[in-house]
């Protein structure tokens, strides 16, 4: 239960307020620059709560349908990517009210009224805009709590949404109250500015305010019914722990309010034109605040509405894979060889790097595809690969769409950000490409640039950031899929299968026990670490150097993508180390495709 002088859910601020004039009276010849940059206990409070306590399910999941149910200056939680790093932003970290310091850490707004003669400390806070990540599916998001604990929240604190005024007879507030409209905009907000790379921001994909009052109003996002945007405010975090396209789950206070305006003050030499950047000013009616109080990194497994609640065994696993590979297989009309080389290719990942090759990719192309097939399989399998993982994407690949998309993140220095583009996907997302409507034509020079970057992520997984002088290649962890008619000349995958269905039926639709435990298997499986024990090592090598005495075209590349799929096939069967049965298996696997091949 929360303690009777905090609610960290519906008054977090009055937990930062209450701990910093806690730490404030116990520190003797207190200077308030020694709290800048570190926590004076608040942060111990809520993680007390919310881990020791196991209090997180009772923190609202912020999303569409509740936002406008949660109230402002509570504690929600947002799980998003990283899709905008705009900086740092100076602010008025703590000040003096009389003889008494306040602090205005975790809030845009004055917790008292500021006189400009009033001693001040200025702190500096990070701002990243973060959006769901693209192409989250449906099924991964979580129920919101139940609407007790949002009504809860709103009652506790609904006497107080009337506008009032401050005053000092505020000095000894009840910590239970909420603030809604504190008097006092934020004094400042400077943008510090990075015009190099370490300043990598990258635009929304939402629609843009065109509002022409709002200077660079038509690169502001706004809201839909599908997907909130926020900017977030980090507070002495290491810069390296977030990173552009990372996924994370930030635990804040949120301070969306439709009604309150940024006002800049003339007279106020902290607040008066010192924002430069549009996206530092983004009004809370347009997109939420969140002030970040913890974050942690998110994994593919933190999607997963559920798993096992028994560590599965080896023959559970087994039993699990069975199941999905007849699934596979009656997904793509009874072609067993095709199921084997999509599994394989559905629990690889990117797990080194050596110079530039990207260890662990497995791409996979699909040929044989025509109009009629790819309408049933095709859409079959699609269905299929966005119901097993969390994050898939499609593109239907033209020569209009090749000569005229924007795949590749843009910086535009006039408005110091990067616009996004297509490629920018989070680490583990599904890439299918549609390459059946691909007609003869003249790639320009768009359609040139856009060829290359899907080769280079096919080939590298990495994707070339578009900076006015120079090209920046961010990592990437991408699997890709092609379905095509012959041989992909745009996309070289690691394996080139012909698509051989013989049945057209009905899919028999998985039941949801069948689905999570699916979904767990692919996350779990791919995730585990994986070894060769040195007799193994030797066969292997024995085999390769007997395959290259018979056929003198093998090189480098087929024989690193036979010890990817051994990982595949290994992990498939909840191994974690390569025996001689699965080996042997690979290696059958490839005489089936390669026979298909001729």
């Amino acid at each position: 239960m929360v303690g009777v002088a905090f609610d960290c859910l519906a008054n977090p601020l009055g937990v930062v307020r209450k701990t910093f004039e806690k730490a404030v009276s116990s520190t003797q010849g207190f200077d308030p620059a020694t709290f800048n940059g570190k926590d004076w206990g608040a942060l111990d409070v809520f993680r007390k709560f919310l881990f020791d306590q196991d209090a997180l399910s009772q923190v609202p999941i912020l999303d569409p349908t509740n936002m406008r149910g949660i109230q402002p200056n509570s504690l929600v939680r947002f799980r998003g990517m990283v899709q905008d790093m705009l900086g740092n932003e100076f602010y008025v970290g703590a000040f003096k009210d009389g003889l008494t310091w306040r602090t205005n850490k975790f809030t845009d707004v004055a917790s008292y009224p500021m006189a400009s003669t009033s001693e001040m400390q200025v702190w500096e806070r990070r701002l990243l805009y973060c959006v769901p990540v693209p192409g989250q599916n449906e099924w991964t998001l979580h129920n919101s709590p139940s609407e007790s604990v949002i009504n809860r929240s709103s009652s506790s604190s609904s006497h107080h949404g009337e506008k009032r005024q401050r005053n000092e007879a505020h000095d000894n507030m009840d910590l239970n109250d909420v603030d809604h409209e504190p008097r006092d905009p934020s004094l400042c907000n400077k943008k510090q500015r990075e015009a190099g790379p370490s300043s990598q921001s990258v635009s929304n994909p939402q629609e843009s305010v065109q509002d022409d009052t709002l200077p660079g109003a038509r690169t502001l996002p706004i809201f839909n019914t599908n997907s909130i945007a926020c900017l977030i405010k980090i507070y002495d975090s290491p810069e390296a722990d977030l990173k552009l396209n990372d996924v994370f789950e930030f635990i804040c206070v949120y301070t969306f309010d439709p009604e309150l305006v940024v006002h800049k003050d003339d007279s106020d030499e902290f607040s008066n034109g010192l924002c430069e950047d549009t996206l530092a000013h983004l009004p809370p009616s347009k997109v939420p605040h969140l002030h970040c109080l913890i974050h942690r990194k998110l994994t593919v497994q933190d999607f997963l509405l559920s798993s096992p609640i028994i560590e599965p065994m080896p023959t559970m696993v087994r039993g699990i894979r069975e199941a999905l590979l007849r699934y596979l297989t009656s997904v793509l009309g009874n072609d067993g060889v095709a199921a084997h080389c999509l599994l394989l290719h559905l629990l690889s990942r990117v797990h080194a790097r050596v110079d530039t090759a990207a260890v662990g990719k497995l791409s996979l192309n699909l040929i044989g595809f025509s109009n009629e097939s790819v309408s049933i399989f095709g859409n079959q399998l699609h269905l299929a690969i966005e119901n097993l993982l969390p994050f898939t994407q499609c593109i239907p690949i033209t020569l209009d769409y090749l000569n005229t998309a924007t795949l590749a993140p843009r910086k535009d220095y006039q408005m110091n950000r990067l616009v996004t583009g297509v490629l920018q996907l989070a680490q583990g997302t599904h890439l299918t490409i549609d390459e059946t409507q691909l007609k003869a034509g003249t790639l320009n020079t768009v359609g040139v640039a856009n060829a290359g970057l899907l080769k280079n992520l096919m080939e590298c997984q990495k994707v070339e950031y578009e900076f006015e002088y120079y090209k920046m290649e961010m990592a990437a962890d991408v699997r890709i899929l092609v379905l095509s008619e012959g041989k992909s000349n745009i996309l070289p995958a690691d394996l080139v299968l012909p698509f051989r269905p013989n049945v057209v039926s009905s899919i028999a639709h998985p039941t949801s026990e069948e689905l999570q435990a699916w979904r767990w298997y692919l996350a779990s499986q791919r995730s585990l670490l994986h070894t060769i024990e040195p007799e193994m090592q030797k066969i292997v090598e024995d085999d390769m150097v007997a395959a290259r005495q018979e056929d003198r075209s093998l090189g480098c590349e087929d024989f690193s993508r036979w010890l990817t799929m051994a990982r595949s096939m290994s992990l498939s069967f909840g191994e974690t180390c390569l025996s001689l049965e699965h080996w042997q298996m690979v290696k059958e696997l490839e005489r089936l495709r390669k026979e298909r091949l001729k």
